[in-house]
Formats: structure tokens, sequence, C-alpha cells
């Protein structure tokens, strides 16, 4: 009997635990680290944070779900890897600590075959200093977030009907962010409840980002093609923002937040000050704090993980100039180098380079979108991991590890407005590959599958989504047959 360990139980995560319980039954035995006891459907936490949806439509408890699928469960998080197990025992293991209230502070060595690293990211509000709800903005990265976004939301829109006008800033919180996606979809969320409201015309809104153009989303932007023309995401994006009466600035690094006061730094060096009434930025992402000792307890954190914090996998992570990049140097099976009983997957892994082209300011400031990796890779991940072991722990550990680069895999993204069935707007968005080959297309991308529409029919996708994925992540009868 094999011992599965799966740290973490976002998307990837949650999403490998079922399959692989599909896959094996009770031959094997699979354990889910996580330190959240509830599993959050994070995309609709941008419905939360403008009070068109409850908090607790966006999140289930994980417990049951794992208790009726005869998943182990602890509420912990993966403190430390032990690769090559200790000096009592040679079998690996991984260290964990117990968040879970009457336990909080225990630690456990649990020994596993296969483990899945899956921890997704650690918001880093500190790398921005008064980033955050701990700060002077607000976030929608967690349900709890959102709801307080929601209720600061609620008292601007209470001054604007008092006829008192606001500054609302929508954005990246630092140089280097991602999910550039989750603040398009917010800010065109705020503009819709100002006009719901009534109020739109005593509000000033402004997108501040960290993408050099509109529409790079941290993909480098895409190249559409609708009923035979080609156009940019930037062209795309621009008109929604002018068709709204959204501000745009472009190419900034957030360093400092005051009260009511966002100070930022330009691609052309020069520093800004931007007052504000209500600001959601988005924080930067790091790997969770997790480090890997050999046998004799020697630190080998640095040759597992990148200095992002990120696990390194089968990537090609040599330097080079941006230039030289290709979509073959991203990683297809994400097995840790060295190891074949080791995955990192979803935003746990580290990519091997930016997809949007970085940029220095002249005061040498990085300014650079990082990679998308969340929503629908991030599933399609975790079932790779899960075929993998299957594979292996039914024909042997020699059986080819699945793959699925993010050099040939397609994602979706939908920016909706409103929740009802009738009312509310989309702009959705599909790509392939994410991960731009332009080897095999002239544009980087398949222009038959590339494509950006607007409208209430999108609205109805994002919403449907919405219950199909909350639907399989129960695991209720015929989950599986909802795709990644």
């Amino acid at each position: 009997m094999a011992r599965i360990v799966i740290l973490g139980a976002g998307v990837s995560g949650h999403t490998a635990a079922l399959h692989l319980k599909r896959l094996l039954g009770s031959r094997h035995t699979i354990t889910v680290v996580s330190p959240n006891s509830k599993w959050n459907w994070i995309p609709s936490n941008i419905w939360v944070g403008v009070g068109e949806m409850e908090k607790k439509h966006v999140i289930f408890p994980l417990a049951p779900v794992y208790q009726r699928k005869g998943i182990d469960f602890r509420q912990a998080k993966g403190v430390a890897i032990r690769p090559y197990g200790d000096a009592d025992d040679p079998r690996p293991a991984v260290d964990i600590e117990y968040t879970l209230p009457e336990k909080a502070g225990q630690t456990e060595r649990l020994r596993y075959d296969y483990l899945v690293n899956a921890t997704g990211p650690k918001l880093r509000f500190e790398a921005t200093p008064g980033l955050g709800p701990d700060g002077h903005t607000v976030s929608v990265c967690t349900a709890d977030h959102a709801v307080e976004a929601n209720v600061k939301l609620r008292a601007v829109i209470e001054k604007l009907k008092a006829g008192i006008p606001q500054t609302l800033v929508v954005g990246t919180g630092h140089g280097t962010c991602t999910c550039e996606g989750a603040a398009f979809e917010y800010v065109f969320n705020v503009d819709h409840e100002l006009r719901q409201a009534g109020v739109r015309d005593l509000a000033r809104v402004v997108y501040l980002t960290n993408e050099a153009a509109l529409g790079d989303f941290g993909v480098d932007g895409m190249i559409f093609d609708q009923q035979g023309f080609q156009t940019t995401s930037e062209l795309w994006t621009g008109s929604l923002f002018r068709e709204r009466g959204v501000e745009a600035i472009l190419g900034t690094h957030v360093f400092q937040i005051d009260e009511g006061v966002i100070h930022f730094e330009s691609l052309d060096g020069e520093k800004h000050m931007l007052d504000f009434d209500f600001a959601m930025l988005i924080p930067p992402f790091g790997g969770q704090p997790l480090t890997a000792y050999d046998r004799d307890g020697a630190d080998i954190t640095a040759d597992m993980f990148a200095p992002s914090g990120f696990m390194k996998v089968d990537a090609d992570y040599s330097p080079k100039p941006y230039e030289e990049w290709k979509a073959e140097d991203w990683p297809s099976t994400y097995l840790a180098p060295g190891f074949d009983n080791i995955f990192a997957v979803g935003i746990a892994f580290a990519p091997p380079h930016q997809i949007s082209k970085p940029r220095k300011t002249p005061n040498g400031t990085v300014i650079a979108p990082s990679p998308p990796r969340t929503g629908m890779p991030s599933g399609v991940m975790g079932k790779t991991a899960a075929l993998s072991i299957a594979g292996r722990l039914k024909n042997g550990k020699d059986t080819p590890a699945h793959t699925a680069s993010m050099a040939q895999m397609g994602a979706a993204c939908v920016a909706s407005a409103g929740t009802g069935l009738t009312k509310g707007s989309a702009a959705a968005m599909t790509m392939l590959p994410v991960v731009p080959d332009y080897v095999r297309y002239p544009t980087g991308r398949d222009a038959r599958e590339t494509q950006g529409e607007l409208g209430l029919h999108g609205h109805w996708v994002k919403l449907m989504l919405h219950y199909l994925f909350i639907y399989k992540a129960k695991a209720l009868p015929g989950w599986q047959l909802i795709p990644e």
C-alpha cells in the first residue's frame, strides 16, 4: 500500500486528491494537508467583494467531503520536506504543523511514497509597506478579505450618495504582481456597483497596474481573431476602459501606501503620489515557507526551491535573455528534478521565466507581471499529477509521467460584473496556449482559439462555472465529468 501526501487543498491539490481517490480506490492512502478548514472558489470572491454574493456561497467545509470519500485530512501546514528520510528512517517524509485550534502548534512527521506540493501562494502583503487588510487597502484574495472589501466599498458609496466625491483605485500593489485578471474584473464590478447606486458621476475610478500595456495580463497580451479581423487585447481592453470612464495608469511599482495615499514609481523612474478613498490592490505572490533537508539534517532548500519560494520542477532554469526563452523551456510533468515521486503543481511550481517582458526603471526597479498559474491551469496540473501517480502505482514506477505544459494548455478567463440572470455583462477571453509558442504560431497563439467576446452570454458562463465547479469540488455524483 502506497502513501500519497498532498500539501494544499486549493484548486490544484483538491483536484489531485479527488482524482487519486477515484483512480486508486482504497488500495492506497491519500492524505491531504491544508491549514484551511474550508474550500474557497476564489474567482467568485470578486462578487463577494462588491456585495453581489454572500461568503457562504463561495466556501464549504473540506472535512465532510474527505470523510465521505475516504481521504485522510489534516488541518495543518507543511513546514519541511525530507525527501531522503531522516537518520532514523530512510523513508521520505514531510513535517506538518497543525492549525486545528485544539492541536495548534503540534507537529507530526508523515511518511510518503508520493508527494504533491500544491501549497498555493503566500500573499506577500509585507512586500509593500501599508498594503493589505492590515494596512490601508483591501483585498479579494480570500473570502474574508472580500467581505471586508465590500463593507468598505459600501461606506464609500454612502459618501457618494451624500454628494462627497471619492477616488477608488483597483489594481496591483507591487511591480511583480500576478493576477491582473482579478484586478481587471474587480474594477469593472466596482464600476457596475457605482452605476447601480446612481453615483458613478461623482466617482473617479483608477486602474493602477504593473502591466506595461492594457490587456497584458502577465501573458504578454493576446491577438484576437474576430470575424476574420485581427485585433490586440490591448485595443480590446482599452475600449472597455474608455466606455466606462476608468482611468488606467500603467507600468507601476507601488512601493508604499499611507492612509489615503499610494506612492508608486513608473517605468520612466519618476515617483508619484495618488490620493484615494478606497483601494483594492492585489499583493505579490511567493512560495509558502517550506524548507527541505537531506537525511543528515543539512538544509537543501536552495536545491529544491527557487529564491521566490516556489519549487523547481522539470523546467529550464538556466539564465538566458528574455528573447531566447522558448515554449519547450516550460515544465510538462511537474516532477521535482532528481525525484520521481515529488510533484509541484498550480502556483507551487517555479516558472522558468516571465511570459511578459520584464522591464526596469532607470532606478533599477523591476516592473514585471508574474506568470499566472491559477484556475484552469492549476486544475489541469493537479489532475495530471494524479494520473501520473496512479499510472505508476498500477503499472510500475517506470511508467512515463503524464504531461500538461502551459505551452500547450489553453485557458479561459471570464471577467463578469453583476450576478443575475438578466443583468450584468462579461468580458470573456480564451487563449491557446497560455505560454506563447512563436515556432508553432506566428502570433504566439492559435488564432482560432484565442478570442475575446463581450456580452450577457459571457456573464451566464461565469455564473454557470461558479455552480459547476463548487459542485465538482464537493465531489457530488458525476463530478469527474466536469472538466478542469
